[in-house]
């Protein structure tokens, strides 16, 4: 079984906050939530605008981390990275921001310390690359992190809007680096009207992390099963592809107070989207193999 997580915040209250931000007051709380909604993993958010609490930042805060990680069996193997949405990598003239690419150099030295496995770099909304210059600055952006990300044991994954074959290309012919890989958000797909099982096709060979989201086409963050995500598909692809990383759930919010319910229950819709394209793999192999 694929490890299954969730987006750190998730299990706390959202109140009047945004949908995805660091629980400054209940992260804690979150490892043993997790742990009663059977889930393995927490994907850990590093922002601008709580960055003075997130214990990411200290040693004390890392041993916390640890300790708690020990008493739950809850791991922390993704962090994603929020905090370039704000401080942008690449500048709108295309320029890689010295500044931020020194965070991010300096971000991925505290997660190694942690055992973490890749960082989610967001290219998205409010730093999302819409010109050519700004494909070339992160190109560039790669070029200068890639070796000491991999010197530190982390994957870059690169959550992006750009069409499949326009990334395919970059990462093809302007990267190079094996630890240079994609996050692939199904609910994003979907409110964009992609086709999932096209463009995993395209990106299959450098699929490294996968967002569990519902939405709805051209539109925001649904229930899991109530927006145009075509799930059937995508767990189809990803067990073709022999898929073997985590499923991080980033979804929808509910009523507050109802967290670890709604996980359980997020959590046991993508075990069974699992458990049906393994049925579905098994009977086409099956039937191959029958004369």
């Amino acid at each position: 079984m694929n490890p299954v997580g969730i987006m750190q915040g998730r299990l706390s209250p959202q109140g009047d906050g945004p949908i995805q931000s660091f629980p400054v007051t209940t992260w804690r709380d979150e490892l043993s939530l997790a742990q009663q909604a059977g889930l393995d993993r927490i994907e850990w958010i590093y922002e601008v605008g709580t960055e003075a609490d997130n214990p990411l930042r200290t040693a004390d805060g890392l041993a916390e981390i640890r300790r708690l990680v020990a008493e739950t069996g809850v791991e922390v193997k993704s962090v994603c990275a929020d905090y370039y949405m704000g401080e942008r990598l690449v500048g709108q003239d295309g320029r890689p921001r010295e500044s931020a690419v020194r965070h991010l150099i300096w971000l991925l030295g505290r997660v190694a310390l942690l055992e973490v496995e890749h960082v989610v770099l967001p290219f998205v909304d409010a730093s999302s690359l819409q010109t050519a210059e700004e494909i070339d600055g992160l190109v560039d952006v790669l070029a200068t992190v890639a070796s000491i990300a991999e010197g530190a044991g982390v994957e870059l994954h690169l959550e992006t809007d750009l069409e499949a074959p326009d990334l395919e290309a970059i990462l093809r012919h302007r990267v190079e680096s094996s630890i240079v890989r994609v996050n692939f958000d199904i609910g994003n797909e979907a409110s964009a009207g992609h086709d999932p099982e096209e463009d995993l096709k395209i990106l299959g060979p450098w699929l490294g992390s996968v967002h569990i989201k519902d939405r709805v086409l051209g539109g925001s963050t649904v229930a899991l099963g109530t927006g145009s995500a075509d799930f059937e598909s995508c767990f189809r692809m990803f067990e073709t592809g022999h898929y073997a990383g985590s499923f991080i759930l980033q979804v929808a919010r509910g009523e507050d107070g109802n967290e670890l319910a709604l996980a359980k229950h997020n959590r046991e819709l993508v075990s069974r989207h699992v458990a049906a394209a393994r049925q579905r793999q098994r009977g086409s192999a099956i039937g191959e193999r029958t004369p």
